[in-house]
């Protein structure tokens, strides 16, 4: 089987193999991105390339179906969080076709001594290499590319080796645009890429910089080559996001948006709720209405229109889940709740009695599976939130506002929640800290992060 392949989870029938690129087609992908940069991107006024940026968003609206149907085949996602992921991608592109012309205007500098004026100018630094992740293979590639395109850089793209349709259709929806609009062919250039061949392209000095969303272990390696090639690196790594319930006028509300914030995306999103510290006088009530609603969503078809859980992406995803279950059982977690994986369907699972001296008080679990945890006060809820490698984003739910403002002081993540949980939008910077990564992608600072901040000086 090929490096790139289309392997429907729910099946486990392969529908079609993608042969990797070769070196020399690699090196002319390399050219040709560098070529657009010297020949349009950076040529071109901020508006032919926002305009670029709008037609993008616009085919992938009017194409919603037909990629949504791809996400679903390759992943496993449920048909209606697929139509959701396409057009989130599409409000992103639209947001900074909309913003970028302001986001890159001149910054005028007050002087502090003579005469003159300065100013700082945004201009980009080239071609960007990006490595995206399988678990949202739309929208991850909107929030990397819609700024950086705006920007004035080019795109080499590096998917998912299980995301090779959804590539495919995203690099089609580039072609149609550029040639629609005049644009160089080659702003944005799809490579089915070996991980050796990855460390290839960091080290040509045509490319400027990367952009990782995964793994740890792959943003570790990839930050460890950008270092040694002195490349701009910006990484969107795993989290263990903790759900803080203090207090509640509405505990069944509460309950169905944990429920939501773990159950998303088959349980695979870097930012799903996954540790739920509840004050002590809520927990037993929450501990059994969360079990009850959450193991309710028995794995489906991810086609039918009532499923809110597919199977998970992969057979190699079910055999790791499954084994971090079997594993903090045996380490003596409680377990709530649990069912019997059929093929990559895994049923929701619920632990409690987790501690420190378990792997899964630290790990990540990657799939529908939620760890309680009872606590007496909020201070100790902030510590047991900080207790952990990740610090990607959090929730604290509390009818205090003081409180939960202090409690959001409190927290080391990129993100949080409070009162709320799925509210992610294009104009939210999205990112964390600690082993959850660096950099932010989304809202403005995503303009910010590969841009070469020009200083212009005048007498």
């Amino acid at each position: 089987m090929s490096d790139y392949a289309v392997v429907n989870p729910a099946t486990g029938e392969t529908l079609r193999d993608y042969p990797t690129i070769t070196d020399e087609e690699l090196q002319q992908a390399i050219t040709a991105a560098y070529d657009a940069h010297e020949e349009w991107s950076r040529r071109a006024p901020v508006a032919d390339r926002a305009a670029l940026i709008a037609r993008v968003a616009a085919f992938h609206t009017e194409r919603r179906e037909q990629l949504a149907e791809i996400a679903v085949r390759e992943m496993g996602k449920t048909y209606e969080q697929a139509l959701g992921e396409v057009d989130f991608a599409a409000a992103i592109y639209q947001y900074y076709a909309d913003n970028g012309e302001a986001f890159s205007a001149d910054e005028p500098i007050e002087l502090s001594d003579g005469t003159g004026s300065a100013f700082i100018r945004r201009a980009s630094l080239g071609v960007l290499l990006g490595i995206m992740p399988w678990n949202f293979p739309y929208y991850q590639v909107a929030r990397f590319v819609g700024p950086n395109v705006v920007n004035g850089n080019t795109i080499l793209l590096k998917h998912a080796p299980q995301c090779p349709e959804s590539a495919l259709a995203i690099a089609q929806i580039f072609d149609d645009a550029e040639a629609e609009l005049g644009a160089h062919d080659s702003v944005y250039v799809n490579i089915f890429a070996t991980n050796d061949q990855i460390a290839t392209v960091i080290a040509d000095p045509r490319v400027q910089g990367v952009s990782v969303t995964g793994s740890e272990r792959a943003g570790s390696a990839v930050a460890e080559l950008a270092g040694k090639h002195l490349k701009k690196v910006v990484l969107e790594l795993g989290g263990s996001d903790p759900f803080i319930l203090l207090s509640t006028d509405d505990l069944d509300a509460a309950v169905q948006d944990a429920v939501n914030a773990r159950i998303d995306n088959n349980g695979q999103s870097c930012n799903a709720a996954k540790r739920f510290i509840i004050i002590d006088e809520l927990f037993d009530d929450f501990a059994a209405k969360f079990t009850e609603v959450f193991t309710a969503n028995a794995p489906a078809d991810p086609m039918a229109e009532s499923t809110q859980l597919g199977p998970l992406s992969s057979a190699a995803a079910t055999e790791r889940l499954g084994e971090q279950l079997g594993r903090a059982k045996a380490q003596g977690a409680t377990i709530l709740a649990s069912g019997e994986p059929d093929g990559n369907f895994f049923p929701p699972a619920v632990l409690t009695d987790v501690t420190p001296e378990m792997d899964a008080f630290h790990e990540e679990f990657f799939g529908p599976v939620a760890s309680l945890y009872r606590v007496a006060s909020e201070e100790e809820a902030v510590r047991l939130a900080n207790d952990t490698p990740f610090g990607l984003g959090s929730y604290v739910y509390t009818t205090d506002q003081e409180q939960a403002l202090r409690v959001a002081d409190g927290i080391d993540a990129g993100m949080v929640w409070i009162n709320l949980v799925l509210g992610d939008a294009a104009e939210l910077p999205f990112g964390g800290v600690k082993r959850s990564g660096t950099g932010r992608e989304m809202g403005k600072p995503a303009m910010d992060e590969f841009v070469n901040k020009k200083l212009i000086r005048i007498a």
